[in-house]
């Protein structure tokens, strides 16, 4: 699990520092300046939790444990809910696609699973096995 943490937030960092350079060259010339920021706030908030699941499959070989295991899943699933909906959100302006505003109500879930993981690493460092 360490190792599919580590190589797993190897390629989000990447593709957090692609989308950042796309948002910050080409996507302005294309949307709004409040879509803008929702999209930056989605490259963020991946970034951050990228180095969090980074952070947990280092500190996974010394607390070994489900909370950790847990945590990393959920900061993946985090980002995905979290960051894949403001992104998407950014995007409806530009594709014309009004039906897809629902989308707005998966990013806080996406918050809700960056808590618990955090919760939980706090949780897995405590009960060192």
């Amino acid at each position: 699990m360490q190792k599919n943490f580590l190589k797993t937030a190897a390629v989000l960092g990447a593709l957090s520092v692609i989308l950042g350079a796309f948002g910050a060259h080409a996507l302005k010339q294309l949307i709004s300046d409040k879509n803008l920021q929702t999209f930056e706030t989605g490259v963020r908030y991946q970034f951050y939790h990228v180095i969090a699941l980074f952070i947990t499959g280092i500190l996974y070989k010394d607390f070994t444990n489900n909370y950790l295991q847990w945590a990393g899943r959920l900061f993946c699933l985090g980002i995905l809910l979290f960051s894949g909906s403001l992104y998407l959100l950014s995007f409806i302006e530009l594709t014309d696609m009004t039906g897809l505003k629902w989308v707005g109500a998966i990013t806080p879930l996406g918050g809700v699973c960056f808590i618990t993981a955090w919760l939980l690493l706090a949780l897995g460092i405590s009960k060192k096995n």
